[in-house]
């Protein structure tokens, strides 16, 4: 039985172009109002109040150990994926490969606004550059094993978190899947070397983040997640596909 999603697609409304345009043209009116609701919403997120990062964070990062100072590599600015990649893991999480296949080349961009980018997980750093060589992926990515960083910021839990549902996850209390979660944080470095922590987001709070989900959008069968359990049952890491 074809699925629902399917039928829609090839039972879709077919109309001339001068219904076609007179469709798309209503529709753009509903895009731009979610583009200025999105314009202040950036705002809003700007004028968040930060707070100030007072624990001393040591990584170990290709070539030596780098404080979160250091990450931000004389930049004012700094965005941290939190990737999921336990230390037992043999390699790193599907879903936030997902996420830096996108990475290639922003970087470049990004350091001409101001903003350095680092990855960062819990696992060995040994493992990181593994699987860093296995994907073929360019971005700085550092281990914070041994330290608090990913735990201070939401994005891992003790099995004990998981087990009774205590972990403050995406801003309460609730029972994470696993030990570690993906997330984004951001920070920002005042000219006296002070940190503030001025930024996180997790669940569906990281899709706007992924440039391949955004090209799907657009596409007439979206992401074609209907039925999939959970709904990213689909997805491979790049050089796990078949075909």
């Amino acid at each position: 039985m074809k699925s629902n999603k399917t039928r829609v697609v090839e039972d879709h409304k077919v109309v001339s172009h001068q219904e076609w345009l007179a469709a798309r043209t209503a529709f753009l009116e509903n895009e731009k109002e979610f583009t200025r609701l999105r314009d202040e919403l950036s705002r809003q997120r700007r004028e968040l109040p930060w707070e100030r990062v007072e624990k001393a964070y040591v990584f170990d990062g290709p070539g030596a150990k780098e404080t979160l100072a250091d990450l931000f590599a004389g930049k004012s600015q700094l965005i941290v994926h939190h990737f999921m990649f336990g230390p037992d893991w043999d390699a790193g999480c599907k879903s936030c490969s997902f996420w830096a296949d996108n990475y290639s080349g922003i970087h470049t961009h990004l350091k001409h606004r101001d903003i350095s980018f680092v990855t960062i997980s819990r696992a060995p750093l040994s493992r990181l550059e593994a699987y860093k060589q296995r994907m073929g992926w360019s971005f700085k990515w550092v281990s914070s094993l041994g330290t608090d960083f990913n735990f201070d910021f939401n994005a891992s839990f003790t099995p004990e978190e998981v087990g009774n549902g205590t972990a403050y996850w995406n801003y309460r209390k609730e029972k994470p899947e696993a030990t570690e979660v993906v997330g984004f944080s951001v920070f920002y470095k005042d000219p006296d070397g002070q940190i503030f922590h001025t930024y996180s987001c997790y669940r569906r709070g990281v899709d706007m983040l992924n440039l391949a989900y955004h090209y799907m959008d657009l596409a007439p069968k979206g992401r074609d997640e209907a039925g999939q359990h959970p709904t990213m049952a689909w997805l491979r890491r790049h050089d796990e596909y078949q075909d």
